[in-house]
């Protein structure tokens, strides 16, 4: 679970927002930098929109790097290079949090502001976090499965166990079904790669495991669980996803996963970028950051629970309206 030391959440209203950024004064050669595992997922696309569009607004310049493909150390070899720039601010998801918590380290000790979004690197000296209280999400999804399975099944876990954010959610998941023993997991490592989720799954139809439900902890798990689950002409087995690709939502449409768990990765890139222009225009040190969670007189959080939502055949059809219409004014 989250210590409540470093990932107290903070209500923000918007009366508090506004001035951080109506306030700062900026000029040309501002540049920020947005690197993550994997560019090319409609997820961070939506992140990367809304990083640019904090950016566009506040008049500085933006730029996101970092591999096509799930690749931590590719990551890492971006992220050092957007520290080599010296920007005025890097927001990351650390795709391994080990692997990248030396370089954030160096990085805050440089003078520059790093804000970890979506995926956490919590020992490093990352200013705070901005995204999902994960281990609620995963809560979440436990509660659903245990109500659909009515308390008993074998259950498929994807996930990647480098991520901090995956932990967190399979932590919750664990918390539910600890209460409920005839509820038995496996765990199953997709190292980033979709492909994976798709051949184990087939594996599983294959050998007729006695698998009732694939639970998918990443975004692009569940549709490939679920195009395997139609190819096969399968059904009756509990799909619970993550996020909200256009496939995903499709195959909740069409009754085959069972419910996503939306993010606001879009929220994350936008209300990241004005936190590190307001880190860059406050000139905090990594010292007066790292006193920030203890201080009950702190104009800065430490965690922003960007918040979540259940997604089902109930609701479906209005997000994919809704995901439509927000497209079409960002284009």
């Amino acid at each position: 679970m989250f210590s409540i030391r470093r990932f107290a959440s903070v209500l923000l209203s918007f009366a508090t927002l506004i001035p951080l950024c109506a306030c700062s004064k900026h000029d040309g050669d501002e540049q920020y930098y947005l690197i993550t595992a994997n560019t090319q997922i409609p997820y961070w696309q939506s992140a990367a929109a809304g990083f640019f569009k904090a950016a566009e607004q506040m008049k500085v310049r933006a730029e996101v790097d970092g591999p096509d493909t799930y690749d931590p150390q590719a990551e890492k070899v971006a992220f050092d290079k957007a520290v080599a720039a010296k920007p005025s601010g890097i927001l990351v998801s650390a795709g391994d949090a080990e692997l990248l918590r030396p370089s954030i380290d160096a990085a805050i000790n440089a003078g520059i502001p790093v804000i970890t979004i979506d995926s956490d690197s919590p020992v490093s000296k990352r200013l705070f976090f901005v995204g999902t209280n994960n281990y609620d999400a995963g809560v979440r999804g436990g509660e659903l499965a245990v109500k659909q399975l009515h308390g008993k099944g074998n259950l498929v876990i994807f996930t990647m166990p480098s991520q901090a954010n995956l932990n967190a959610r399979l932590r919750g998941y664990q918390k539910i079904f600890d209460a409920y023993p005839q509820i038995k997991t496996r765990i199953v490592d997709m190292k980033g790669d979709p492909r994976v989720v798709f051949d184990e799954t087939q594996k599983i139809l294959d050998k007729k495991e006695p698998v009732d439900g694939f639970l998918c902890l990443e975004a692009q798990g569940g549709k490939e669980v679920a195009s395997v689950l139609n190819n096969n002409h399968v059904t009756g087995k509990l799909v619970i996803a993550m996020d909200t690709d256009d496939d995903t939502l499709d195959w909740i449409r069409k009754g085959v996963i069972e419910a996503t768990i939306a993010q606001k990765p879009y929220t994350m890139g936008y209300f990241g970028m004005q936190m590190l222009d307001d880190f860059h225009h406050k000139r905090l040190t990594a010292s007066e950051a790292a006193t920030n969670a203890d201080d009950p007189n702190a104009d800065l959080p430490t965690f922003v629970d960007t918040g979540s939502t259940l997604i089902n055949r109930g609701n479906v059809d209005g997000v994919i309206e809704a995901q439509q219409n927000s497209k079409q004014k960002k284009s």
